[in-house]
């Protein structure tokens, strides 16, 4: 089969760009299977982070992909269609995370689909975390221009199916990142990141943003009190201040260490090494690329009961659930991770690990599909 992959590919960095990177690759062992790309992903003032390229010290997949489709500007949607049309894929596959692109992906889409060329959306997000007001009718429209699409949480599935029904929307869980090489040595992780070695240490991991609950866990840490330490090693999306001023107000500022910047594909394995404990104290989400991380290291998770962490986490036994988003209450699922014991499950960690790989994603990407000349939307 000839697949044409329009997303966001190297010289993008992020997670996203990680995530079509591994899928690309695995779809190749046995399709044709051609990259396209945006010449422009966000304009800049939708871009609170440093930088949206892969910069010198990144250790990125270089995927070999062609720059067609600037978001922003319409004349470019009906090229970027024609282009990937001359190519005469049998199928295009997208990503979708917020409804800025619905315009021009859902263009795009249809354009292709009036050429008798099918398309196949994987939703990472169809209702965003921060919505606004145009989320639902946007994304509503995006979904009606595809003949299938994948979500890879019942949550996100959920919105999926709320907004377009008539859309067929399969279900398929985020397969492990395992790009970033083996678990080092706990001490000597702790030690290159000039940790306490005797600590119980949690980690925080990945972008900064409101909606994923930093301020929650680390009014949490008082809490749990001089027995733990806390790194925090991500980017931050806005000012990082706040956190600044919550850090100070803890009174534990010894043992809260910050690394407010991209990390490096390179450096991911000595933090995850260094953690007895992933923790995410998401305000809301749909699925989390870190749980996947955390999977491939086989370091438990702690999660906040929102959208499908409890499926991703709870169902499989990979780690505890707070009860409910308050600091209160991350703090006692972290209490209660430890007193049954990190190592406690890795048993589970490994069975999970087993069946999320990206062969078995890829293969349930293209089962999702409905028989040629189905129509929906």
């Amino acid at each position: 089969m000839r697949i044409a992959f329009l997303s966001t590919f190297y010289p993008f960095r992020g997670g996203i760009a990680q995530f079509n990177a591994n899928l690309y690759e695995e779809m190749g062992r046995h399709h044709e299977v051609k990259a396209f790309t945006f010449t422009c992903q966000y304009p800049s003032f939708l871009f609170p982070g440093k930088t949206q390229y892969v910069t010198p010290e990144d250790k990125a997949v270089q995927i070999d992909s062609e720059a067609v489709l600037h978001t922003a500007n319409p004349f470019s949607w009906w090229s970027a269609a024609r282009k990937i049309a001359a190519w005469k894929p049998d199928l295009v596959i997208m990503k979708y995370w917020m409804s800025y692109l619905a315009p021009s992906l859902g263009t795009v889409a249809r354009l292709l689909r009036k050429k008798g060329i099918r398309v196949l959306t994987i939703l990472d997000n169809v209702i965003p975390h921060e919505a606004k007001f145009f989320d639902k009718p946007f994304s509503r429209w995006f979904l009606k221009q595809n003949d299938s699409c994948v979500a890879m949480s019942e949550a996100v599935r959920a919105d999926a199916r709320s907004l377009a029904p008539e859309v067929p929307c399969a279900l398929q869980a985020h397969p492990l990142y395992d790009h970033f090489g083996q678990k080092t040595d706990k001490f000597a992780a702790r030690e290159a990141l000039f940790l306490d070695p005797d600590l119980r240490t949690l980690l925080f991991f990945g972008l900064i943003r409101d909606y994923k609950g930093l301020d929650l866990l680390i009014d949490a840490m008082p809490l749990l009190g001089e027995g733990y330490q806390l790194v925090i090693a991500g980017e931050s999306y806005g000012k990082f201040d706040k956190y600044e001023s919550r850090i100070a107000a803890t009174g534990l500022g010894a043992n809260i260490k910050v690394f407010n910047r991209y990390i490096d594909d390179e450096e991911v394995p000595c933090f995850f090494s260094a953690a007895d404990v992933c923790v995410l104290p998401y305000k809301s989400a749909t699925q989390s690329g870190i749980t996947g991380i955390s999977l491939h290291f086989e370091v438990p998770v702690v999660a906040t009961p929102v959208g499908g962490l409890a499926e991703s986490v709870e169902g499989p036994g990979i780690g505890v659930m707070a009860r409910e988003v308050s600091p209160e209450a991350i703090a006692d699922a972290i209490r209660a991770l430890y007193a049954a014991g990190p190592d406690s499950f890795t048993e589970n960690i490994r069975k999970v690990k087993a069946n999320l790989t990206w062969s078995a994603f890829a293969e349930a990407l293209l089962a999702s599909l409905p028989p040629v000349g189905h129509h929906a939307g």
